[in-house]
């Protein structure tokens, strides 16, 4: 039996994949064991290894507020650009590079991560992707689970409002997030399936391990699972938003969601094929595809599923202060999300370097 380490405040842990990118070229840079053999000690549970050497990490702390985060993020990536002076390099802040070539990357010298590359083949070397992960903290075993099962249902708005990955090596692909595709060519990525307890998630989780198939929960992959060892429920589904505001506007929406979720009756399990319809919309269209509500059917523009989420959120908004973070969200669905500002940028210049130039002085904006 696994045991959940629950928490007693819904607190805050957020994770971001960021590119490594070369000042002259603006493509991504090996450059990753050198700069975290630069770091602070007091950054050396923030700033981590990824998958490959053109990528890092940072983690915040555990956190209590969205105040918080935000003070957290913005002091680890501003120790990280003063050493990325010195290698002549930046960050890029989107979920892929807009023509970074995969077979490029250098793999971490890390053991699990050359396990997976070693099976995942070509289907690794073209994940050059970044994310956001958001872990909230619950205080109960059974209560991860009923989040975890209820935020399938909303995953492909939070996609949508996240979407920043319309391009692939010089490519534009057509999709809003082709991230979300990459991911799902990866085993055990994706959708998870409804959880029934507790116990039917251990027992999945032991069954998995024992056949071999999985090494811990660190290998579902999933868009949500329940984290034991840190007592949250960590949300994968998101694209990076492009600015720090819209980053930390996902933030709140996701800790003022998990706290309503607890406060419903359980939802109804809902058929995956309605979930994987929403999420290719939210994928493909963004914010212009459709939605399908799972309990009525309906159909929904993405845009009209978002206000309503955010309605069906605002007492907890209120409750926390969030609304200054929140009013972002309304900013999105009228200006666009980041795919939309990327091919904004593109099509004014027919330049992916201004592109990006572009998007790094926006970033804090």
């Amino acid at each position: 039996m696994i045991e959940f380490n629950s928490s007693p405040n819904p607190t805050i842990g957020v994770e971001i994949e960021i590119q490594l990118i070369e000042n002259s070229t603006l493509d991504l840079n090996n450059i990753a064991p050198k700069v975290l053999g630069d770091i602070d000690k007091s950054f050396s549970n923030r700033i981590k290894y990824e998958l490959f050497e053109s990528m890092i990490e940072i983690n915040s702390d555990i956190c209590f507020s969205v105040e918080e985060v935000e003070k957290d993020i913005k002091k680890t990536l501003h120790h990280l650009e003063e050493i990325l002076i010195y290698y002549k390099a930046n960050l890029n802040f989107s979920s892929l590079h807009p023509f970074a070539r995969g077979k490029n990357q250098i793999i971490s010298n890390n053991t699990r991560y050359k396990r997976i590359m070693k099976d995942l083949q070509i289907i690794g070397r073209r994940f050059i992707t970044q994310g956001l992960h958001v872990h909230i903290g619950i205080n109960d075993c059974e209560k991860v689970i009923k989040v975890n099962n209820a935020l399938r249902i909303y995953l492909p708005l939070l996609l949508a409002l996240s979407s920043s990955s319309p391009f692939f090596e010089g490519e534009d692909t057509g999709l809003y997030s082709y991230r979300t595709k990459i991911f799902e060519s990866l085993p055990l990525a994706g959708m998870p399936d409804y959880l029934v307890n507790w116990n039917h998630f251990t027992q999945l989780t032991s069954n998995l391990t024992n056949a071999g198939i999985i090494k811990s929960v660190k290998d579902l992959w999933w868009e949500v699972r329940p984290h034991p060892g840190f007592g949250t429920v960590e949300i994968r589904a998101c694209d990076i938003p492009v600015t720090l505001d819209k980053i930390l506007a996902l933030v709140s929406l996701i800790q003022a969601l998990v706290i309503t979720i607890q406060k419903k009756p359980d939802y109804p399990n809902t058929h995956i094929q309605i979930l994987e319809s929403n999420k290719w919309q939210a994928a493909r269209y963004g914010l212009k595809g459709k939605f399908i509500d799972p309990i009525t059917f309906k159909q929904l523009t993405m845009i009209q599923a978002i206000e309503n989420l955010c309605s069906f959120v605002e007492p907890t908004i209120i409750s926390l202060g969030l609304k200054k973070y929140i009013k972002v969200i309304e900013d999105i669905l009228i200006k666009g999300t980041g795919a939309t500002i990327q091919r904004k940028l593109y099509k004014s210049s027919g330049n992916f370097k201004d592109m990006i130039r572009s998007l790094k002085d926006q970033f804090y904006q």
